[in-house]
């Protein structure tokens, strides 16, 4: 069967609008893969290329971009003008800030579109635990849980097939934040593709079935989410998100991520990665690989001896 999504090595280039018309690359080499029935967690730091994918698979990216690669849905290509057809009702997106909430429109007619009943509207949001008079509210009049729930049933009221949250928690406190990834969780179980955009590695692995990690603009592992708390992971970098989460320590690594653009030859973490080398940092490419069971981009992976 096919996957619901598959992106293969994408690239997102911006054309800087000042007078030196530079080209800047944010995103290079993302793979990634989403199953039906499968919730996958894209993880990575601000700045990392995380979001573009969100909007390049629902083509809402600026004119200014130029995207390479392939994202293909249900087995064919996901061009703009298809995703044009399909967002909104088979593919949806929860995005990261609840002020894309209309602010003078009720909730109950944003939920469905201005073209459901009211029945519909309240099994609606009583699907995320809010009461049936939220339909007679606008937004300002509802607490920060209460409106990303909302974001939530709207995008899903018609049974979506693939669905891309784009950080759905920051600011919430625990509760309120362990509830919406519960929801996520449920539409993955009801047989939907979902994809989790986050940089909480903590908060993913109590929903995720997958996980993809992603530095600079690129995939450097996808692996079952059990293989962090099993010690099976393969990337330096995936070591060491794992090592810093507050219950392994708050191990962490000198140096920072590069800036989009700052990316030159070999693999971008080298700098900061205990295991690289000449060739990790002189390689014109470092291939994405199947490796002990997951898929990553390394010369010299965790787990297998340093020369």
């Amino acid at each position: 069967m096919e996957p619901v999504l598959h992106v293969h090595d994408l690239s997102i280039t911006f054309t800087q609008n000042d007078p030196s018309r530079r080209d800047l690359e944010a995103v290079r080499r993302l793979s990634l893969t989403v199953e039906a029935g499968q919730l996958t967690a894209l993880i990575g730091s601000s700045g990392s290329g995380k979001s573009l994918l969100g909007h390049s698979i629902f083509g809402i990216l600026p004119d200014n971009a130029a995207v390479g690669g392939e994202i293909r849905y249900r087995g064919q290509t996901l061009t703009p003008q298809r995703a044009e057809r399909l967002r909104g009702r088979e593919i949806v997106l929860i995005p990261q800030g609840v002020t894309y909430l209309d602010p003078l429109r009720k909730v109950g007619s944003q939920v469905c579109g201005g073209r459901g009943n009211r029945a519909r509207v309240r099994d609606a949001l009583g699907r995320y635990g809010l009461p049936p008079e939220t339909a007679e509210r606008y937004p300002f009049e509802l607490s920060g849980g209460m409106a990303r729930r909302v974001l939530i049933a709207a995008a899903v009221v018609n049974k979506p097939r693939f669905v891309v949250a784009d950080e759905p928690t920051p600011g919430l406190d625990p509760r309120t934040a362990r509830r919406i990834l519960g929801h996520l969780k449920e539409l993955a179980q009801d047989g939907a593709g979902v994809l989790l955009i986050t940089h909480d590695l903590e908060q993913a692995l109590t929903v995720a079935d997958r996980v993809a990690v992603v530095y600079a603009g690129e995939t450097v592992e996808e692996a079952d989410a059990g293989d962090f708390a099993a010690g099976r992971l393969r990337h330096p970098f995936s070591r060491a998100l794992w090592d810093a989460l507050p219950e392994n320590g708050f191990r962490s690594i000198p140096g920072t991520q590069p800036a989009p653009g700052e990316t030159g030859t070999g693999c971008p973490f080298a700098p900061r990665c205990p295991r690289s080398d000449a060739a990790c940092r002189n390689a014109a490419s470092i291939p994405y690989r199947p490796i002990r069971g997951g898929l990553a981009r390394c010369l010299h992976p965790e787990g297998e001896e340093l020369s």
